[in-house]
């Protein structure tokens, strides 16, 4: 793959200015029952350097300014003499500073790792420990410890390790914790050789409680029920979902469904309602869930894009961020589907700014006071890839192996067949309005994609449709 031309300046933020919103003209509105309209918009884009996969903003209290995005890197040897291909990674630690008049986000360390597959925070602390959870390319899952940021400069230190097995992969982690409960702090995950792991600490170290062969093939995601900790679903390559009672032990699956149509690879557990569980896959459809009847899901929704990663709004338990691959970023309204046990997750926002495929994407919890600044020089990625020629269309990526293998164009770009661009401002909030009694909802969300190695911090509105067009 050609190397790409390095960005002048590592940092940059996109030329903005500041958003005309009017609260007391957001909260008339609301009150007459004005639709609401929503807007996705740029605030800072930050070359990785190596291929970005994986971001996550810190869930626990005092450090929800903390973001950290993994990487990862195939460097295939030049002959067999070689050997196996080196997969390299690193970790990034930023912090979001709003009243900054320079860039928002800032590096506040680097390290080199082992290639990073994915990457999960606890929710609470341990022991007083702010600790990160990182599956790698090694098979190893590593725990480090982030510094308390009060203290001196914040930093992530290596904690424990400890190996999944030879020759594979660890490919996702999560922690038992997603309900902000620390009792029983435990991780559960997977591998690329079909295997769920669960492991707990012990006074920092990490143990292995269990593991099995959970799948034929690789085991994209294992996910614990946030809502029952000793439940845990897994979905891998064979096509196939299933759910483990851990207390009659793995032995068999309680129950195994195929109605994913290809392989799955994103799993989530609604820490605000129980019972619901979001799974995506490369089909490109999001399926929501009923715990206790996992014989058909009661939602499907197709996304045009191979859906890798699933993320619940960590306090509107309706809204469902989703990473699609080769289709960008999409913000679902769950609310109609959950209520009524049917339909389709119509899509309030997209976020389309990306040049190459959409992996990692995460809600910040921060409380943004003041919208950010609106960006006015942002150019639709899809015009770019226009000119583009001999594009060779790659399906069913990962991250993982199947790059090893997988047929690229010299830009390492991939253009989707039938689905037309899309606007950074969605109309689908014409029609919808929040779950809670608000005047307007602001968040801020940071998102990375593969090839072109981005990381990208931005912001989404929803609000009357009156206060977004005076802007």
């Amino acid at each position: 793959m050609r190397k790409k031309k390095k960005l002048s300046s590592r940092l940059k933020t996109l030329d903005s200015s500041s958003v005309c919103f009017r609260i007391s003209t957001v909260r008339d509105a609301a009150q007459l029952g004005m639709a609401w309209k929503s807007r996705t918009r740029s605030l800072q884009v930050f070359d990785t350097e190596l291929s970005a996969d994986s971001v996550e903003w810190c869930p626990v209290s005092n450090c929800h300014r903390f973001l950290v995005c993994g990487t990862y890197e195939l460097q295939k040897g030049k002959g067999e003499e070689d050997g196996a291909p080196n997969r390299t990674g690193r970790l990034y630690l930023f912090e979001y500073q709003h009243e900054a008049l320079s860039p928002p986000l800032s590096e506040r360390q680097r390290m080199d790792t082992p290639a990073i597959l994915d990457l999960k925070w606890c929710h609470v602390p341990v022991s007083g420990k702010v600790m990160l959870g990182l599956a790698a390319a090694t098979g190893e899952l590593q725990l480090y410890v982030f510094s308390d940021p009060q203290e001196g400069t914040p930093n992530l230190q290596t904690l424990s390790s400890v190996e999944l097995g030879v020759d594979k992969l660890a490919l996702s982690l999560d922690w038992s914790t997603g309900r902000m409960d620390s009792s029983d702090v435990r991780v559960v995950c997977s591998d690329s050789a079909g295997h769920v792991s669960v492991l707990s600490l012990d006074e920092g170290s990490l143990m292995t409680l269990s593991q099995w062969k959970a799948h034929d093939f690789e085991a994209w995601i294992s996910a614990f029920s946030y809502w029952d900790t000793q439940l845990v679903y897994s979905g891998g390559d064979d096509c196939k979902l299933k759910g483990w009672d851990l207390r009659i032990g793995p032995s068999s699956p309680t129950f195994v469904s195929k109605r994913h149509s290809m392989g799955v690879c994103s799993i989530q557990s609604n820490p605000h309602r129980e019972h619901i569980l979001a799974t995506g896959s490369y089909d490109e459809k999001v399926l929501l869930w009923d715990g206790r009847n996992m014989q058909q899901p009661f939602s499907e929704s197709l996304l045009g894009g191979g859906v890798w990663r699933l993320k619940w709004h960590p306090t509107h338990q309706h809204l469902l961020l989703a990473a699609c691959m080769h289709n960008d970023f999409h913000i679902l309204h769950c609310q109609q589907a959950m209520d009524s046990n049917k339909g389709a997750c119509p899509v309030l926002a997209s976020y389309i700014l990306h040049n190459s495929l959409a992996y990692g994407a995460d809600w910040s919890r921060l409380s943004l006071e003041e919208p950010a600044p609106v960006s006015h020089t942002a150019v639709d990625p899809k015009e770019q890839l226009t000119d583009s020629r001999g594009h060779l269309r790659i399906q069913y990526e990962s991250p993982t192996a199947s790059f090893d293998t997988s047929l690229e164009d010299d830009c390492g770009q991939y253009i989707p067949e039938g689905i037309a661009p899309q606007s950074t401002s969605s109309n689908s909030g014409d029609i919808f309005t929040p779950d809670q009694d608000v005047s307007s909802l602001s968040f801020l969300l940071a998102s990375c994609s593969f090839y072109d190695h981005m990381l990208h911090l931005w912001h989404w509105d929803w609000a009357p449709a009156e206060a977004i067009d005076q802007c």
